[in-house]
């Protein structure tokens, strides 16, 4: 079988990027498929996973992100042109290659895509909840295009021949869909790693930015703090992104430098896992939550906020983790110093976490997606 799968750019350390890897990776080795992976936006730069060399890798030159920094009127005019450029591109390559599935993993072409007519079968593959467009709760004119925007999503993941979500959450959501199906992200998972949860570490993981929220941990993070039977504890943020400079004022500021380290991200985030004894996410919105799925396989225990969509999935609260009203900040620092005091607490969860290898293996996750492709060939 050939596919193609139509992503941005693959250097960014983020957990769509990994997925992708460890999907196209089963897809090769495992079945002998022939992959390609077409981008728009990396610009020379290696991808910062290392993908398998059977997959083709093909940049189509678009380069939306070199609007980013003008005005919005020439932001426009530089995303139409762009994305005329964009359709003519993948046009010529899809006409060109001839595969049997080709995937959006969104959203730069996935208001054209189902319209070009090279015989495949279309896949829009979504790693953001419904309402990814809403989570800023933004009035007046921007709040009404955000609206739109997300009334516009459905009408695009209607033409696909299939749409997939992340969560039965996520999937209540997007109501009466025939198109919608269901398939999770699947964690890689290493054999004999494993926490021993002795180490007075938490763990948070994910790009510095808006939507995973890590100003909410350093808010609680300080509360923890404060109480003063925590000080031997150390809380490692691992990303990057443009929150970078901001969050690191935001601990000076409260000085938490002793306690609380932003790291720059890793390709050896399960030692790092299994250095830690509790996960905590703080995400304004996810499509899933790769990073409690990872945790839990380390036997990891996790604390998340119980945020659209992907943590009440995921977590079992009580059993394997620990979830927590979306913002409440003296919740989250709660729920850490309860598991911080009590390490038979974070072994019972411990065990109870290591059940996620049956649900999310790479096993079951990819028998779905293989499911997919050939019954949307079959038709």
């Amino acid at each position: 079988m050939k596919i193609v799968y139509c992503i941005r750019a693959t250097y960014n350390p983020g957990g769509m990027e990994r997925v992708l890897l460890n999907k196209v990776s089963w897809l090769v080795k495992r079945m002998g498929w022939d992959v390609t992976i077409a981008t728009t936006d990396q610009q020379g730069r290696q991808p910062f996973y290392p993908f398998p060399e059977e997959v083709r890798m093909v940049d189509l030159g678009i380069d939306y992100a070199d609007d980013n920094d003008k005005n919005v009127f020439k932001k426009i005019v530089g995303y139409l042109r762009r994305r005329r450029i964009h359709k003519e591109r993948l046009t010529a390559l899809l006409m060109r290659e001839k595969a049997d599935i080709v995937v959006s993993l969104y959203p730069s072409e996935s208001s054209f895509i189902p319209d070009i007519k090279d015989g495949s079968r279309k896949v829009l593959e979504l790693h953001f909840c419904k309402f990814f467009r809403l989570q800023y709760g933004r009035g007046g004119l921007l709040g009404l295009i955000d609206r739109w925007r997300t009334r516009q999503d459905e009408r695009i993941a209607r033409k696909f021949d299939r749409f997939v979500v992340l969560t039965e959450e996520d999937k209540g959501y997007w109501g009466e869909m025939p198109n919608i199906t269901v398939i999770p992200n699947a964690a890689v998972f290493v054999k004999n790693k494993r926490s021993d949860l002795t180490v007075k570490k938490v763990i948070a993981a994910g790009r510095l930015d808006y939507q995973k929220g890590f100003d909410r941990l350093i808010q609680a993070w300080e509360m923890v703090q404060r109480d003063g039977k925590f000080a031997d504890w150390i809380l490692n943020i691992f990303g990057q992104g443009e929150w970078h400079d901001m969050l690191e004022d935001m601990i000076v500021g409260k000085g938490l430098c002793d306690s609380l380290y932003i790291n720059k991200p890793t390709n050896g985030i399960w030692d790092e896992y299994v250095n830690s004894s509790i996960l905590v996410m703080t995400s304004n919105y996810e499509g899933f939550g790769m990073v409690l799925v990872e945790a839990m396989a380390c036997g990891v225990p996790t604390i998340a906020f119980d945020c659209k969509c992907g943590p009440r999935d995921i977590i079992d609260h009580g059993k394997n983790g620990l979830l927590v009203p979306d913002g409440d900040i003296s919740g989250l620092a709660e729920a850490m110093m309860r598991l911080m005091a009590d390490e038979e607490e974070r072994r019972a969860m411990s065990r109870n976490a290591l059940k996620v290898v049956d649900t999310y293996s790479e096993e079951a996750v990819m028998a779905k997606w293989i499911a997919l492709f050939s019954n949307l060939i079959q038709r």
